[in-house]
């Protein structure tokens, strides 16, 4: 009888397994199949975007030498292939984040589930208007870099290569973007109490101040306070919501310790 039960409870075992291997296929296509057609769509449009991408090479050259090359045969289909995957990626992230998090919520807690869908709904706004930031500082970069070279020279710039770089450029901004959220996150877990995080308000508007002062020119202040100003109040609110937690905590364990106190009273 033991052997029976031990053996049904390992084929129970295989059989969860299975099940959730056969659930993580399922999620997997899903998610591959909107990347598909989110790519089909991003080939379409990848003139376009190369277009868009390519302007302020287009203003480089109102005033010397400047162009995108490519180097082999294959270079322009596959830097089309490339925006494409990249679109594919952009415009299908709501179904394949979806799929993800329906695969892995179920094994969560109740509570590490609300840390998991605040921190995914919070974050995910917060990176697309970073990378709506990138973008709008993106042509500003590009001309100051541009502009170190000497007079007389012409820029040849490989496509791959700028690609790669505008790719860089918006992703990095974007995750600045989300960086007070993870602080909101370790103030929630109470590995980093509020009053740590204002202390270093200064380091912060320093850091902030140096980013947005390289990724926009010296000569464009109102970029640099457009793209500085939400950085700085995106992180006092991390601050304000950390208070807000922590007082909450706070009450808690006042009303515990209030409960501990008169039971053991009585």
């Amino acid at each position: 009888m033991a052997a029976q039960g031990k053996r049904g409870g390992n084929r129970e075992r295989k059989m969860s397994l299975a099940a959730h291997l056969v659930e993580l296929r399922k999620r997997l296509f899903r998610a591959a199949l909107g990347v598909l057609v989110g790519a089909v769509v991003g080939f379409i449009f990848s003139p376009w975007v190369l277009e868009q991408i390519s302007g302020p090479i287009t203003e480089i050259a109102s005033t010397r030498n400047a162009t995108l090359n490519f180097s082999q045969v294959t270079s322009s289909f596959d830097l089309r292939m490339q925006i494409a995957i990249y679109v594919g990626l952009f415009l299908s992230s709501p179904i394949w984040l979806y799929q993800i998090f329906a695969f892995l919520v179920p094994g969560l807690t109740k509570k590490e589930r609300g840390y998991t869908f605040g921190f995914v709904f919070t974050a995910i706004p917060l990176f697309l208007a970073g990378c709506l930031a990138g973008w709008f500082v993106l042509p500003h970069i590009v001309v100051l870099l541009s502009s170190f070279a000497p007079d007389g020279s012409t820029s040849i710039m490989d496509a791959k290569d700028y690609l790669n770089f505008v790719l860089k450029l918006v992703l990095a901004v974007g995750t600045a973007f989300v960086l007070p959220v993870f602080l909101v996150i370790l103030n929630f877990m109470g590995i980093l109490a509020a009053k740590s995080i204002l202390r270093g308000w200064r380091v912060a508007i320093l850091l902030i101040t140096l980013f947005t002062a390289i990724a926009t020119p010296a000569a464009d202040v109102f970029s640099m306070f457009l793209l500085a100003i939400p950085m700085v109040a995106l992180y006092f609110i991390a601050v304000g919501i950390a208070y807000w937690h922590d007082k909450l905590v706070a009450r808690k364990q006042n009303r515990l310790e209030a409960d501990l106190g008169s039971s053991s009273s009585l």
